[in-house]
């Protein structure tokens, strides 16, 4: 089933006042896409790709949270940019990068006004066994510690294991998340993803969600979307797509470097990237000059 239809769709990000080049002049961010254009299907989707790629303002794009300069993004058929805010959360929603909160409400509280104000409207089987969803949710998150505590005083993976629960209970058509696994213990993020994709077979809830770990998308991801540095992607099975040769065209580096990659900084891939484009040219030069 169709989920996502981008219809030559440009963007780009605004100039920032201030940022100027060498010459004095304002740079101007080039477009993150460019006229593009392609269909997704529903399912479980893993976004995979280096910092910068493209991956954050697809799923931006998407949802309707950003708004093309040209074009139309179709969610389910509809132009979810267009939607009223009730709609379009309804339609998709989703988790950012590093939120923040400034309430001191407590989360059993939050996760019952989420579960009560959405599609749900407070009631829905768990999809493993006879019980609630809420009470299967905060057993899969590992929230019964943290149920009586304010949500800022949460630790980032506690904060992220709650918006999790938060996504599902409010029980949208669609899920868009940016790096939801963040700070969270390996095995959490082995046991949610595990739910989320029961949850999305069971329920028909599309999932689009970005991660770094390449190897939790080569477990869990049904299909894959591989961002490049030019901005084009690859679409297909995990088997498909993250192929040795198309993760080194992707990251710049060797294959074999990021099989941890979540390990590393975005900044020493960036020096390992550019260390070997330094042996590559010291190579090819060497080779131009043999006689």
């Amino acid at each position: 089933m169709k989920c996502i239809e981008f219809s030559d769709v440009s963007f780009a990000y605004p100039p920032v006042e201030g940022d100027v080049g060498s010459d004095g002049a304002q740079i101007v961010p080039a477009p993150v896409f460019d006229h593009f254009t392609g269909e997704i299907p529903s399912g479980f989707t893993s976004l995979v790709g280096p910092n910068g790629s493209g991956k954050t303002t697809f799923l931006m794009l998407a949802s309707g949270r950003l708004v093309p300069q040209n074009g139309r993004c179709m969610l389910f058929g509809q132009d979810v940019a267009a939607l009223g805010e009730e709609q379009k959360n309804l339609l998709a929603s989703v988790i950012y990068q590093n939120m923040e909160f400034e309430t001191d409400e407590k989360v059993a509280r939050l996760l019952d006004f989420v579960y009560k104000s959405g599609a749900l409207k407070g009631s829905a089987k768990a999809i493993r066994g006879q019980g609630d969803l809420l009470s299967e949710l905060i057993g899969v998150f590992e929230l019964e510690p943290v149920l009586d505590h304010g949500l800022t005083g949460l630790s980032k993976g506690e904060i992220q294991r709650t918006l999790l629960a938060f996504c599902l209970l409010y029980g949208s058509a669609s899920c868009f998340m940016d790096e939801p696994m963040f700070a969270m213990e390996e095995r959490q993020k082995e046991q949610a993803l595990a739910y989320l994709k029961e949850y999305a077979a069971q329920t028909g809830t599309a999932f689009f969600i970005s991660m770094h770990e390449i190897a939790l998308s080569r477990r869990y991801a049904d299909s894959i979307l591989l961002f490049y540095p030019d901005r084009t992607i690859d679409y297909g099975t995990p088997e498909e797509v993250l192929t040795g040769e198309a993760l080194e065209k992707a990251y710049g580096v060797p294959a074999a470097m990021l099989k941890h990659s979540e390990d590393m900084t975005r900044e020493v891939l960036l020096q390992a990237a550019d260390a070997v484009r330094a042996v590559q040219e010291a190579e090819a030069t060497a080779a131009a000059r043999r006689p």
